[in-house]
């Protein structure tokens, strides 16, 4: 059995839809979609432990099938240089998802290398009920529901379609290197494009899924956040 295959029927065999982003993340590596290196950790030692495997800085994020938007509720901490403050931010991302939301389920903290910043984009997956898996593209991050600028697909897609989608947003310029800003790496875009649409063809479990933000980059393009919901 794949690891995709063994991942989707664990979490359905413990009732669950909702994939955390460790998971999301080992399915979209075993598609061959580049993420950063996300590790669970179930106690401050071992977030520390991972820091320290990983390579400072890291990112630690709360992993909870109960919490959506995690910085909202102070349970994201970046750029953490040492395993002093790796431990610290363990203690504090825990008091304050406890704090926000008691009857949360926690499952542990992420524990991320601090990739290279560059364009911020989102690839998502939804299922239409005439078209089955629709593809979307645009600008991401905290932009992405106040901009809303994106271009759709039906799943499978080819080279070209990828190739237009990412052309056809309104923010294009961004990626070509506005006022002297560092371009994007185009074909790795596609690449992502093209791999989360294969992926979408080929489990029909999955009903959505978000890649978001992925930092687009002059040398390539990679996943920083991501989250997958079953049927």
């Amino acid at each position: 059995m794949s690891a995709t295959a063994t991942i989707i029927e664990n979490a359905q065999k413990s009732g669950r839809k909702y994939l955390n982003e460790i998971e999301s993340k080992q399915l979209l590596r075993e598609a061959g979609v580049p993420t950063t290196d996300t590790r669970l950790a179930k106690s401050r030692d071992e977030a520390m432990a991972f820091a320290k495997e990983i390579g400072f800085p890291v990112a630690l994020k709360i992993i909870s099938p109960d919490i959506v938007h995690k910085s909202d509720i102070g349970g994201v901490k970046l750029g953490l240089g040492d395993g002093a403050a790796v431990g610290k931010a363990y203690n504090e991302i825990m008091a304050a998802a406890k704090a926000t939301q008691q009857s949360s389920k926690i499952d542990g903290v992420s524990v991320q290398n601090m990739a290279k910043p560059g364009v911020e984009v989102i690839v998502g997956v939804s299922k239409d009920r005439q078209f089955g898996p629709v593809l979307m593209f645009g600008i991401g991050g905290i932009l992405v529901e106040l901009l809303k600028d994106v271009s759709f697909r039906i799943v499978p897609i080819t080279r070209r379609d990828a190739h237009e989608m990412i052309k056809e947003i309104k923010s294009f310029p961004l990626l070509e290197g506005y006022r002297g800003s560092e371009p994007a790496n185009i074909k790795a875009l596609e690449d992502i494009l093209l791999k989360v649409s294969e992926l979408a063809a080929k489990t029909p479990q999955i009903k959505e899924m978000d890649l978001n933000p992925i930092f687009a980059r002059r040398d390539d393009a990679i996943a920083v956040d991501a989250r997958i919901i079953l049927e």
